[in-house]
C-alpha cells in the first residue's frame, strides 16, 4: 500500500498524509511538476482532474477541475508559495467558481509537500493546514481523506512508467 498513514489533527487544524514509493525523489517530483502526470493521480479514479493552467513557480498559479461520474465539474485553484526542486513544495488552494475564480468565502488551505529519500525509495509527506475547524470538518465530510488515499494510490502505476510518459 502506497499510503502509510493519514492523520487528522483537529487541534492543529491539519491533515497529514504519508506515502512511500519505489522511485527516487527526482522521479516523484515529476508527478507534481508535470500537469499531465498530476492529472493522472490528483483525485480518486472516478473523479479525474484536468489542469487548465499549471505555472509551477513561486507565485505561479494552477487552475483545474475534477469531473464527477455524472459530468459535474468541481473547480479548484492553487497558488504556489514555494517550489524547491526536487524535494519541497508549498501551495495555497481552495475552491473556484464555474469561471475558475477563487471562492474566498469558502476559505483557503495551505499544503506543504516534502519528499525525502529512504534508500532507493521516497517518502512523501503532504501536510495541509486549514483556516478553521469548520473548514477541516467540511472537507472531511466531502471525503478528502478517502479521496487522497485513492488518488495517491494511483501513483505507483504512474511511477512504473518512464518519467516522460
Amino acid at each position: 500500500m502506497t499510503v502509510v498513514s493519514v492523520d487528522k489533527d483537529v487541534e492543529a487544524l491539519s491533515l497529514t498524509v504519508v506515502a512511500e514509493f519505489d522511485a527516487d525523489v527526482k522521479r516523484v517530483w515529476r508527478i507534481w511538476e508535470d500537469p499531465r502526470q498530476l492529472e493522472r493521480w490528483w483525485g480518486p479514479p472516478t473523479v479525474p482532474a484536468t489542469f487548465e493552467t499549471h505555472d509551477f513557480t513561486p507565485g505561479g498559479k494552477a487552475s483545474y477541475y475534477m469531473t464527477t461520474p455524472d459530468g459535474t465539474k468541481a473547480r479548484g485553484w492553487w497558488q504556489f508559495t514555494a517550489v524547491n526542486a526536487p524535494d519541497h513544495l508549498e501551495f495555497d488552494y481552495g475552491f473556484a467558481d464555474d469561471q475558475g475564480a477563487r471562492m474566498d468565502h469558502q476559505g483557503a488551505a495551505h499544503a506543504t509537500v516534502k519528499l525525502e529519500p529512504i534508500g532507493a525509495r521516497t517518502r512523501m509527506t503532504m501536510s495541509t493546514t486549514f483556516e478553521s475547524e469548520e473548514q477541516l470538518q467540511k472537507v472531511s465530510e466531502m471525503g478528502m481523506e478517502e479521496g487522497l488515499r485513492q488518488g495517491i494510490g494511483q501513483i505507483d502505476a504512474l511511477l512504473a512508467e518512464p518519467a516522460n510518459a
